[in-house]
């Protein structure tokens, strides 16, 4: 949706092409028997963006896009051996330097002293520490307070849902013709904005799923 606006049409079915690839092998379990299709699918990607896009665009970080289902074959989800968390550490990290010509030296004291400090605030509770809020002492005998997890119901998943997509500006032309089509299908509704209201906030999301996938399927017949 964001790109439909600034791409033309096959460009924008290639780089479709590739979100979907990299939403599959970046999944919390990974179907084995579809990697080949996968595979085969990700090298149709890359000639599709070698069509629309000029050879700048592509260098060896493009290219290493194929071996990414090998190595999902080999060594497991993605996920499990991302860098994410390592790259977030590294930023904590970076924000101990003081001294731009020491940088090591700065994140060395800094993390012994930020490890003393957590020590000494775990054991220490009547002590007032430098430099940490005192809603971080605990003593030996208070626990780390338990985690509180929300289930948000299916009702609440689908307002949210639909209020994004109703103040997304690409999606305005799809929320006409899904009015237009249930005025068609339910010609009473025409009187009755309530009922016709009610009817689109519960069967816009599921319509504008199938709408799109029909559009993108038939982008894909065009190009072929």
């Amino acid at each position: 949706m964001a790109i439909r606006s600034v791409l033309e049409k096959l460009a924008r079915y290639a780089i479709t092409r590739l979100c979907f690839f990299f939403n599959a092998i970046c999944a919390k379990t990974v179907d084995v028997p579809k990697l080949d299709k996968l595979e085969e699918d990700v090298i149709v990607t890359l000639c599709l963006l070698e069509k629309y896009f000029p050879p700048s665009f592509f260098d060896i970080m493009i290219h290493l896009v194929v071996h990414l289902v090998k190595e999902v074959r080999l060594s497991g989800p993605v996920y499990i051996r991302w860098m994410y968390p390592f790259e977030r550490y590294m930023k904590v990290l970076k924000g101990y330097i003081q001294n731009r010509t020491r940088p090591e030296g700065c994140i060395v004291e800094q993390y012994i002293a930020e490890e003393a400090v957590e020590f000494c605030t775990e054991h220490l509770s009547d002590v007032s520490t430098v430099g940490v809020p005192s809603s971080q002492k605990m003593g030996v005998s208070k626990p780390l307070s338990g985690c509180t997890v929300s289930l948000v119901d299916r009702d609440l998943l689908n307002q949210t849902h639909l209020y994004v997509l109703e103040n997304t500006e690409e999606v305005l032309p799809y929320i006409e013709k899904h009015m237009m089509f249930i005025m068609a299908t339910y010609p009473k509704f025409k009187k009755r904005t309530k009922r016709l209201q009610d009817k689109h906030n519960n069967t816009f999301i599921q319509w504008l799923h199938l709408k799109v996938q029909s559009e993108l399927g038939k982008e894909n017949n065009a190009s072929c």
